[in-house]
């Protein structure tokens, strides 16, 4: 269908700005002899912009239609790539990454819950496969970024490339976006649904849901980031290995996103994710016991495979149990984008205060929890069936 195409295309451009940019950080600290810990506060800071925008962007949706904001958002966040490399001190590299997140996190929740309304629209899951055509655009576009990287390509050049590259691609992969309420045929909308809240904080229900984004994001954050040093320190892994271990992890995750969609359909929401809990609590045992590079690279791989699904089926949730499908994806987000931002920093802290081991029990605790809330993603009978919509033909 060409409106699932479409937004397939805007979740790959969103996740190719994310890739290309994190090839260049080490540019852009060597640009402006920053030490690591002004580089850790100016990467703290795209966080704190995107808390800010993310309770707004359910306003924006309501206002202009989902269609408009996603395509008006997403482009201002490909425009928002060419930003730091361009900053000429490390105070405007701040104020480079305050837009460059609050652009993310409001593109992130327009764009998905479009997708929520035209997965109602369609009667089929499509989130998972929406999430994995993110990684994949981050993963090209991290594979282009490192070539230029070490072709010693100057940083202001390939990022204002890029974005001009990514703005055009998604100016078009936009025009092929579900119409909004009431200008085309085909259109839909929640059928009397009041505005959302000018700052879009969670609601209680949108709160349990997001516990198990909180606990699938966490387990993301922790492994994706720690996982080449954890099988260095504890399983003697060479450099090659180690990184071959993020590697498996990442390939995983967006591999089992991609084919998620058809065990959706099979299982239904709460069964894919207690068997994807399961599955990964499986590999997390495998990587707490591992002493040998092989064994902790195969844990890390299942818990790519089973947390991949959860993170797109709590924000399909949250959209459904919204007011307004923003609001219910703005309030999840939220939570997700904080347990991104805590987990790596409490993985360190454990692992250091008692060991590396202890801290993936931590993490295959978490991921069991998750497990065990999966009930909270059942649709319940006030949610936004696809009844709620109203369809213009």
């Amino acid at each position: 269908m060409r409106h699932h195409r479409a937004i397939a295309a805007v979740f790959a451009t969103h996740g190719a700005v994310a890739g290309t940019l994190s090839t260049r950080i080490p540019w852009i600290q060597d640009h402006l002899h920053l030490s690591p810990a002004t580089l850790g506060l100016a990467l703290l800071c795209p966080s704190i912009g995107a808390f800010v925008g993310m309770p707004t962007a359910s306003r924006l949706t309501y206002r202009f239609g989902n269609r408009a904001a996603t395509r008006t958002l997403i482009a201002l966040w490909c425009a928002g790539l060419a930003l730091p490399a361009l900053s000429p001190s490390p105070v405007w590299l701040f104020g480079a990454y305050l837009l460059f997140g609050a652009a993310a996190g409001m593109s992130d929740v327009a764009m998905n819950a479009h997708a929520v309304i035209l997965e109602r629209r369609l009667g089929r899951s499509i989130m998972s496969g929406l999430h994995g055509m993110w990684a994949v655009g981050s993963l090209a576009a991290g594979g282009l970024g490192a070539l230029a990287a070490h072709a010693g390509i100057d940083a202001r050049l390939h990022l204002g490339v890029m974005s001009l590259a990514l703005l055009a691609f998604g100016a078009a992969a936009g025009r092929g976006l579900l119409p909004d309420s009431g200008t085309a045929a085909g259109s839909v909308r929640v059928a009397d649904a009041p505005p959302p809240r000018r700052f879009a904080l969670p609601t209680r229900g949108i709160l349990a849901i997001g516990l198990v984004g909180f606990c699938g994001t966490f387990a993301e954050g922790a492994s994706s980031n720690w996982a080449a040093v954890y099988l260095t320190a504890v399983t003697d892994a060479s450099p090659g290995l180690a990184a071959a271990g993020y590697t498996v992890f990442m390939l995983c995750m967006a591999s089992a996103r991609l084919l998620g969609d058809r065990v959706i359909r099979r299982l239904g929401p709460v069964a894919a994710v207690r068997t994807g809990g399961a599955v990964a609590a499986v590999g997390g045992v495998l990587v707490v016991a591992a002493r040998t590079p092989a064994l902790a690279i195969a844990g890390f791989a299942l818990v790519g495979l089973g947390i991949a699904v959860i993170v797109p089926l709590v924000f399909a949730a949250a959209g459904n149990a919204g007011t307004t499908p923003g609001e219910g994806v703005a309030g999840v987000a939220t939570i997700t984008y904080l347990s991104g931002l805590i987990a790596p920093a409490v993985t360190g802290w454990v692992a250091g205060a008692l060991s590396y081991p202890t801290a993936f029990a931590l993490i295959t605790a978490v991921v069991v929890l998750l497990t065990l809330l999966a009930p909270v993603l059942r649709r319940s009978p006030n949610s936004h069936p696809e009844g709620a919509l109203r369809v213009h033909a």
